[in-house]
């Protein structure tokens, strides 16, 4: 199979792993693919980067099955693409449906990431990689900016590199620096139209409306997804109320104050 893609598709992707330093040389990584137009790509530009860059890494790939009833779910032509790839594949079916009927007081994408997680994580310690790449891209990065401030009232999102140090592996997302639309129109170099998704909640989503809200406000505010973005840096946060301090902290000045 032919990979290629443009250079401002390669730069984006390239800028994302120098920046960051995702991979070194001898690394194994395993690719979180779900079928879906980011993992997809993810895989493609692995691949690529796998056959263009001055390291010797090796890649595999992991789908969880949610096992949701009644969803087809087509992991045998996310197979024959990746066998194309020259990218190991393998499938793993992990009960999220039932993990998500059995905990109805939580959110359902909360509890299907966790176990996602725990999936990806034992897999990969247990077949030796040492990195786990997901295929996040920066529209993903600000709704989770904005959600946690909305919906937690803390200004954090996820980054572009996480060591984990109970699982001793280390999460990589190449893609930060895409935007949705650009893995959207990316089906155009790698040829793979996209499974759709088993999750019955798919489209009905906090972070769905966190995207429809950017949207919306967008019309107003031409520049918001850009204010977001620059946001979300280290260094962007100026003039902040201090950390609440508890009545232990307070103690000594509440009794100046009062006299006691």
């Amino acid at each position: 199979m032919k990979i290629n893609l443009p250079q401002t598709y390669f730069s984006k992707l390239l800028r994302a792993v120098v920046e960051f330093d995702m991979i070194a040389e001898g690394d194994k990584i395993l690719i979180g693919v779900s079928g879906g137009k980011d993992s997809i790509f993810l895989a493609y530009a692995l691949a690529i980067l796998r056959e263009r860059l001055h390291k010797h890494f090796t890649l595999g790939a992991l789908t969880i099955n949610p096992m949701f009833p009644d969803k087809s779910f087509d992991t045998e032509r996310i197979r024959a693409f990746l066998a194309k790839l020259e990218i190991p594949y393998d499938v793993v079916d992990v009960d999220i449906a039932g993990a998500i009927e059995a905990q109805q007081d939580k959110s359902p994408c909360f509890t299907c990431a966790f176990f996602r997680r725990g999936a990806m994580n034992r897999y990969a310690k247990e077949h030796g990689y040492n990195k786990v790449a997901y295929a996040h891209h920066n529209d993903d990065a600000v709704e989770t900016f904005l959600m946690s401030l909305f919906w937690s009232g803390q200004l954090t999102t996820f980054t572009p590199v996480t060591y984990l140090d109970r699982m001793d592996l280390t999460v990589i997302r190449p893609l930060v620096y895409f935007r949705e639309s650009e893995t959207r129109e990316a089906v155009q170099y790698h040829g793979f139209i996209p499974v759709p998704s088993p999750c019955p909640h798919d489209g009905h989503t906090t972070r769905q409306d966190a995207k429809e809200l950017i949207a919306r406000l967008e019309k107003d505010v031409p520049d918001l997804y850009d204010h977001l973005a620059a946001a979300m840096r280290e260094g962007a946060v100026h003039d902040l109320w201090p950390a609440a301090l508890t009545r232990k902290n307070m103690r000594e000045t509440y009794f100046r104050y009062m006299g006691k």
